[in-house]
């Protein structure tokens, strides 16, 4: 039988660095660009998802390798559902499955589609991570992901931009032009061919504009734990 190791690699490259193996020494992607990702990364955001998720669900959209969907069935949740439509990524996220020995649910999907994919349940916490600017059509497909979020999203997606967040007005008059120069004013940044030898990074929106697309879509913003990433309710909760 093939090693482990030749196994891995069989099934690469990886983008989720993975730790497989008895002794958990077999790693999928050790030579990533990012470094240990993404543990490394979840190290900022992983305080915003309760340690104990007994009895709840959880959707992980565009799961890739299935790093996220694994560390919240290590919290006990009950039911876990991740959904990519890249066939490579589910096929290494089934073979991390059997290695962990997780029960976790892993299915091919697009997130334009993703309500009816689901069957239009509601999962208590809904990922959405590395997602959003790899679509044509962000607006509509966030629409479709609000829609399901039972009690929280974590969202994150590249931003580029202007830091700085400002409060505007509801509405200008149809002579205002000098806000549109602002460069705090919500914007996405449309890439005609490609960024960072990436062809599928279509919109790059900056803080501002990832927290309005946010609000427009029926969620409010509970947390922002680091750069990029977004903590969020239905607006509903609250009211």
């Amino acid at each position: 039988m093939p090693s482990l190791e030749s196994r891995v690699s069989a099934l690469g490259p990886w983008f989720h660095n993975l730790r497989l193996g008895a002794d958990a020494t077999i790693q999928t992607a050790p030579d990533h660009p990012l470094g240990d990702f993404p543990a490394n990364f979840w190290q900022f955001f992983k305080h915003c998802v309760p340690d104990d998720l007994s009895g709840q669900s959880v959707l992980d959209i565009g799961c890739n390798g299935g790093f996220y969907s694994f560390e919240l069935k290590r919290r006990g949740a009950a039911r876990v559902l991740g959904v990519d439509h890249d066939p490579v990524y589910l096929n290494q996220a089934r073979f991390a499955r059997e290695q962990l020995q997780l029960d976790v649910e892993f299915m091919q999907g697009d997130v334009y589609d993703i309500d009816r994919v689901v069957g239009g349940q509601r999962f208590d916490t809904v990922l959405f991570l590395g997602v959003l600017y790899h679509l044509r059509h962000p607006l509509y497909a966030l629409e479709k992901v609000a829609s399901l979020v039972g009690q929280r999203l974590v969202f994150q997606s590249m931003e580029r931009g202007s830091w700085d967040v400002a409060e505007f007005a509801a509405d200008y008059p149809f002579s205002e032009r000098d806000v549109f120069f602002d460069e705090r004013f919500p914007r996405m940044y449309y890439v005609e061919h490609a960024y960072a030898g990436d062809g599928t990074n279509w919109w790059i929106p900056n803080p501002a504009c990832s927290q309005a697309l946010l609000r427009s879509v029926g969620l409010r913003i509970v947390d922002h734990p680091c750069h990029e990433v977004y903590v969020c309710e239905p607006r509903a909760a609250t009211s």
